[in-house]
């Protein structure tokens, strides 16, 4: 990157290696890193970076693969200055940087049900970006507003008929970096909303593979919905049955692996590239598109040069 960047009070990092900064533990490194001060720091920031600079905002990398050949950017994540959360008149307002588990114990605290965000590996800015979902729910069943800053520097507030919400995803205005958002969920008794996050927790852990090294579901359900968490939900045409059926549960490719514990977790299983990750990836979607005939999209964000 030849551009000159602006100063600022953040933290700007150059040739910044990502792959610490996923949960796959993957990828090359950011042109640059930038960690902004506060609001107005981002703000200032994104005003005066020229046009021809992509710009990435990051979250906790849950659901990511950065390719080897890394990314010709300006990374953005945010950190401080941007994880509060706050209650106030039966609305959670958090910070994109807020992670989705504290959110929802925040709000159960409050007698807010925000429960189903307990399980979901993420921040608040991804949430809403990927409209996430758990057990039947999803961010835009409860979403009020967002706050987000344009690539101009400009802070504007985006309703849901701004960000279209469908199934696991959004439409962001270009280059546009969610800053906040804030929820109205239904009231519920405190205790019992914890209880139910405990009870996720334990159905979470003996189903998925969370002591592996993962980035949550690999591809959207094929039905278009996530779980419901009932018993009598339908599995024909979930991820994981389809892939299953083709074949291709605890399959691998260099250091990569769908887990033998839930057939759409895709794994590092400690040397895997991002090239693997992908790579088998591609595999599964060709091997169930020829058992099936369905094509399975990827829920997973890959960006970056292979």
């Amino acid at each position: 990157m030849t551009e000159t960047l602006p100063t600022s009070r953040g933290k700007l990092t150059p040739q910044r290696s990502l792959s610490e900064l996923t949960w796959l533990r993957v990828g090359g490194p950011a042109d640059y890193l930038f960690q902004p001060a506060d609001l107005e720091d981002l703000q200032d920031f994104l005003r005066n970076l020229p046009d021809t600079v992509e710009v990435f905002a990051m979250g906790v990398g849950s659901n990511l693969i950065v390719r080897d050949g890394g990314l010709r950017a300006v990374v953005i994540r945010l950190g401080r200055g941007f994880n509060g959360i706050d209650v106030q008149d039966g609305e959670v307002t958090a910070g994109a940087a807020a992670l989705d588990a504290h959110v929802a114990r925040k709000a159960a605290d409050a007698g807010l049900d925000l429960t189903f965000l307990r399980t979901i590996p993420g921040s608040i800015g991804g949430a809403v970006r990927m409209n996430a979902g758990c057990y039947g729910t999803y961010t835009a069943d409860h979403f009020v507003r967002a706050q987000a800053v344009t690539r101009a520097g400009e802070l504007i507030t985006l309703t849901a008929d701004d960000l279209n919400f469908e199934y696991r995803q959004t439409e962001l205005p270009e280059g546009a970096v969610i800053v906040s958002a804030t929820f109205a969920p239904p009231a519920g008794d405190p205790s019992a909303l914890h209880a139910r996050m405990e009870e996720q927790l334990a159905k979470r852990d003996a189903t998925q593979p969370t002591k592996d090294r993962s980035a949550g579901s690999t591809f959207r359900n094929p039905a278009g919905f996530s779980s419901t968490g009932q018993a009598d939900d339908v599995h024909d045409l979930k991820a994981w049955k389809v892939i299953q059926d083709a074949g291709m549960k605890g399959a691998t490719r260099g250091g990569a692996q769908m887990s033998p514990k839930h057939a759409n977790f895709l794994i590092n299983t400690g040397s895997a590239t991002a090239a693997d990750l992908e790579g088998l990836g591609e595999e599964v979607r060709k091997k169930v598109y020829d058992s099936s005939g369905i094509k399975l999209q990827w829920e997973i964000m890959r960006i970056g040069e292979k």
